[in-house]
């Protein structure tokens, strides 16, 4: 075949459009960063050797190895239609496909780094206020950050015994794709209580605040935050010298300060919705006061 790769990337991204593919956006990323080193490089000749300066130069630059993969499965992908799906005068346009080999990802692989509270006290003070707020609530129930960004208050169940709430995260938004109920600690509550009333929709928002003309309108609404793994959180890890720190070591932090303070195995899967035998979808009043109590014991370590 005489195509040429980016031609390939291009006819694929109109296929995705055409079925809707919610992760569009994304997959043109990954070719973007693609084209330069094979774009204009016919389809035959497209071959794993072809990819090694992409995949060294992405590590050199810090990507992770697990993000280079997802670009290198979008180029899986380009290159499996050209073998199995597309046609110029009954012939295919490659072939057959070429392995694509992966990077070992579990090899390399981060540890995770649970922070300690002197290394807490030191990030919080170079954190934006809606990002001290999301922080210490990933600290205090273990949440991912994506079930952090998008907790929503229709997730929010009610305990009157408790005079407490709980959120049942859906199985759609949780990574085990089981319902999870989020148990939150006295910290935890408190948080939201404070976020109530910005939003109809979302907890935790933020917005662009004035610093000067106070008497006006705000700059612009309150919105969801994307990720917490943004600029400011960046910068304030690197300010805080804690540059190993990751969000997710926060869900790190609250599990190893469960173990910190004795809280049982099984109490600590329900608090941070690993799987377990029997584990069920909703938990009776006793259940959540237990778990509450277990929760707050993280402040005791």
């Amino acid at each position: 075949s005489q195509q040429q790769f980016a031609a390939a990337t291009a006819r694929n991204l109109i296929e995705c459009k055409q079925r809707e593919v919610r992760t569009l956006d994304l997959i043109a990323g990954h070719v973007n960063l693609l084209l330069p080193y094979i774009g204009s490089l016919r389809l035959q000749d497209v071959c794993n050797d072809s990819l090694e300066t992409f995949k060294e130069e992405r590590l050199a630059a810090g990507v992770k190895p697990s993000t280079v993969n997802r670009t290198l499965e979008d180029a899986r992908t380009v290159l499996t239609r050209a073998a199995r799906v597309w046609r110029t005068n009954g012939k295919p346009w490659l072939s057959t496909a070429p392995l694509i080999e992966m990077l070992d990802e579990r090899q390399q692989r981060r540890p995770p780094y649970p922070i300690t509270w002197s290394e807490q006290a030191e990030l919080m003070k170079h954190l934006p206020a809606h990002l001290q707020r999301m922080v210490l609530f990933a600290l205090n129930c273990g949440a991912r950050d994506d079930n952090v960004c998008k907790l929503q208050w229709a997730w929010e169940r009610k305990v009157p015994e408790l005079d407490r709430s709980v959120f049942v995260v859906p199985a759609e938004e949780f990574k085990g794709k089981r319902p999870h109920v989020l148990v939150l600690n006295d910290v935890a509550a408190r948080i939201v209580e404070e976020c109530r009333g910005a939003h109809d929709e979302y907890v935790f928002v933020w917005r662009r605040e004035r610093v000067k003309n106070f008497e006006d309108e705000p700059v612009m609404p309150y919105r969801p935050v994307h990720t917490m793994n943004n600029t400011a959180f960046q910068s304030a890890r690197r300010a805080a010298k804690l540059d190993r720190v990751r969000v997710h070591d926060l869900r790190h932090t609250f599990g190893q300060r469960l173990r910190d303070a004795g809280v049982a195995e099984e109490d600590r899967a329900l608090l941070l919705g690993h799987a377990i035998n029997g584990m069920p979808q909703h938990y009776a009043t006793a259940t959540i006061a237990r778990l509450v109590e277990a929760a707050n014991k993280v402040q005791e370590t």
